[in-house]
């Protein structure tokens, strides 16, 4: 099974973290080598999404959004995570979503720590979850 993580690395250590998370998710439900691509930040994802849409049968994006002083946090959430519900309906390929949109950084490093809130593990489990439902349907032959 094709799946492509796409990971925003504007804070490597939280990047890092949620990949993990993710991959263990990944691994024990049998899911080996997706294919990981790293980008500068969360604006640069839906586009590296749409490029490679018809290749993977699915997506986990990861990345951290931390609201700052300005309205800058509410445009790039607001935007990139509408593109990527966009995407994924023209395209119609599961992408699960574990985009960080954090108050501070502590807050950001608890949620996606994989032995506190474990987010980039969630967004591999409803990837997993999203893609069997796809298999059952397409089985059923409806």
């Amino acid at each position: 099974m094709k799946i492509c993580i796409i990971v925003s690395n504007f804070y490597p250590k939280i990047s890092n973290m949620l990949i993990n998370g993710a991959l263990k998710k990944l691994k024990r439900n049998k899911i080996k080598n997706p294919k990981i691509i790293k980008v500068p930040g969360t604006y640069e994802i839906p586009i590296l999404l749409s490029a490679f849409a018809k290749k993977y049968v699915g997506f986990i994006v990861l990345g951290c959004i931390i609201k700052g002083e300005t309205p800058h946090f509410n445009f790039l959430s607001s935007s990139v995570f509408r593109a990527l519900t966009d995407l994924s309906v023209k395209n119609k390929i599961p992408i699960a979503n574990g985009i960080l949109t954090c108050n501070n950084k502590k807050q950001a490093i608890d949620r996606a720590d994989i032995n506190k809130k474990d987010k980039g593990g969630e967004a591999a489990k409803a990837l997993i979850s999203v893609l069997k439902i796809i298999k059952k349907w397409k089985k059923m032959k409806l």
